[in-house]
């Protein structure tokens, strides 16, 4: 596969990543109730690589291509969406400064992290705008002609767009919590919008589908 074809792919993918969206809301809500920000952004990186796989196998073009089936991955994407934006919102209020100077030896909530990874896939996986992303961006970066089969080359061009994300969401998450864990009120502030924006964008996904 052509170096270039990749280099223009992962700036072109960097720069989709740095637009805010679903993914930053729940990375940035995540991040400030919880511990770490590692199983938020294991969660979205787990959803992307099975996108990455559909897309690969030639599965995506298939529902792609099935009006019924786009509506039913919408719909339980929106759903999904407004369903943990209200949880957000309506979640009690975290204090990130006592959770950052918490001894590092105290153990987490019984199956926090994972809940919180299985929330990520739901966020990313679930996201049809995601998949059609895939299916529209990255043919364009193929070379049929190639040396790699467009499977691989497809693969290949998924799995850079999953690293980029994981960097660039861990970063976003570590910083967001470095900044706001001495200031709760403005914690409590992101969190709300974060959960806010996750309904906002799961009504959004709903009516596009369903009245347009």
């Amino acid at each position: 596969m052509p170096t270039n074809s990749l280099v223009a792919f992962w700036l072109l993918a960097a720069l989709l990543i740095a637009v805010p969206g679903a993914d930053w809301a729940f990375t940035l809500g995540a991040g400030l109730r919880g511990r770490s920000v590692l199983p938020a952004v294991a969660g979205l990186v787990a959803g992307y690589t099975v996108v990455t796989a559909v897309v690969a196998a030639g599965v995506g073009a298939l529902v792609a291509g099935s009006p019924a089936a786009m509506t039913a991955l919408t719909v339980a994407g929106g759903a999904y969406l407004m369903w943990h934006g209200g949880a957000t919102l309506l979640a009690r209020p975290a204090a990130p400064a006592a959770v950052a100077t918490a001894p590092p030896a105290t153990p987490p909530a019984p199956g926090g992290g994972w809940a919180v990874f299985r929330r990520g896939v739901g966020v990313s996986g679930l996201n049809p705008k995601g998949l059609l992303m895939f299916l529209a961006l990255l043919p364009q970066f193929t070379d049929p002609r190639g040396s790699w089969p467009v499977a691989v080359q497809l693969a290949a061009l998924g799995l850079t767009f999953v690293a980029t994300c994981a960097a660039f969401y861990t970063a976003l998450g570590t910083a967001a919590r470095t900044l706001l864990a001495a200031r709760p009120r403005a914690a409590g502030t992101v969190t709300r919008a974060a959960g806010a924006a996750m309904l906002l964008l799961g009504a959004v996904l709903l009516v596009d589908r369903l009245v347009g």
